[in-house]
């Protein structure tokens, strides 16, 4: 079932109040409500307001991206919210399969190693066989040290399988905010994981950051003449290699933020990802939509978003996400609440 697109005006959405005037007291950022997927009284107060329920598709009569509410497992589901379309470019972040805060069970997401293989194994099958001959996927994972680095491996595993998708490198993306304890080495990092089908579009412009050169050195000889290493360069700025540290991680304070979201993805490394693997005017698969990073970032960088969640919530988080980003110009709330029509208690803080 497809449901047609609408506009929300902006006086719809719970937008930060203004700064306050000199001297007076300015009101401390708090989110309005805590992890979405893990308060089953809060989702029952928001399942009300979604648009849209299991297999049922929005398409956005603005630029044609599709947000559909469909289980990532499922081919036929799959391959009915995609419409069609073969992208070149999927970007995935799964459940991590990770316990929280020493936690495990049905509660916290966890499933039993051999289940969580199976549910990779499908997702990948009915994703993969959606995209175009000539392809890129970029999957984000964790891995738990407290459980043999699982599901990393696990993946990796996996993808040997699919032998006509190779790995192209491991990326890692520092967070600048991290957890550990006084015994261990602070855990700061995101994995991702880069795959090809065939030899897929890379656009080394998308790879430079905003971080200027300042090392200098004398390495190769050029017609004769010791040559220093920025003279051959195409940028003054490094680029990002492998290990992404010019990358803000999302928290709170951020405009970008989506309440209620969990480990959201930064805007800046979707939109290093896209535009090094497509054109303007491409599409790009996101089977995960959670808070609708891959949606925003396709609308800024001119591209098509076909994105699904299983959840109907995230899959309305997503559309609003690109409502709001329209109607103010900001790609996230802060800490103001998504659903201002929820009556929860201290919303409209």
């Amino acid at each position: 079932m497809t449901v047609s697109g609408t506009r929300r005006s902006s006086a719809e959405y719970g937008h930060p109040p203004p700064s306050p005037a000199d001297g007076a007291p300015r009101k401390p950022l708090r989110e309005p409500f805590g992890r979405i997927d893990q308060d089953d009284a809060l989702r029952a107060r928001l399942l009300p307001f979604c648009r849209l329920r299991m297999g049922e598709v929005w398409d956005d009569p603005v630029a044609g991206h599709r947000v559909g509410v469909c289980d990532a497992t499922d081919p036929a589901q799959v391959a009915t919210t995609a419409r069609g379309v073969s992208p070149n470019l999927c970007i995935a972040d799964p459940p991590y399969n990770l316990s929280l805060g020493h936690r495990s069970g049905a509660a916290t997401g966890m499933m039993m190693r051999a289940d969580y293989e199976a549910f990779t194994a499908s997702w990948l099958d009915a994703v993969l066989a959606l995209m175009a001959p000539v392809a890129s996927l970029y999957v984000w994972l964790g891995a738990d040290v407290r459980d043999d680095f699982h599901p990393l491996p696990e993946f990796v595993s996996a993808m040997r399988a699919r032998a006509d998708w190779r790995p192209r490198n491991w990326i890692t993306l520092r967070n600048q905010r991290g957890y550990g304890t006084q015994a261990n080495w602070m855990w700061i990092r995101q994995e991702l994981l880069y795959y090809a089908r065939g030899k897929p579009r890379f656009d080394v412009a998308a790879e430079y950051t905003d971080i200027p050169k300042v090392l200098r050195g004398y390495y190769k000889q050029v017609s004769g003449r010791r040559t220093e290493n920025s003279e051959r360069s195409k940028a003054d700025t490094i680029r990002a290699g492998n290990v992404w540290v010019d990358v803000q991680q999302v928290f709170y304070r951020m405009h970008e933020n989506v309440p209620g979201c969990y480990a959201q993805k930064p805007l800046k490394a979707i939109e290093r990802i896209i535009r090094s693997a497509t054109s303007e005017g491409g599409t790009v698969l996101d089977p995960f939509a959670h808070s609708g990073t891959t949606l925003i970032a396709c609308e800024r960088l001119g591209r098509r978003a076909v994105t699904f969640n299983n959840d109907p919530i995230f899959a309305e988080i997503a559309m609003r996400r690109l409502e709001h980003y329209r109607a103010t110009g900001r790609a996230g709330w802060q800490c103001a609440n998504p659903f201002p029509e929820d009556l929860l208690a201290g919303s409209d803080r």
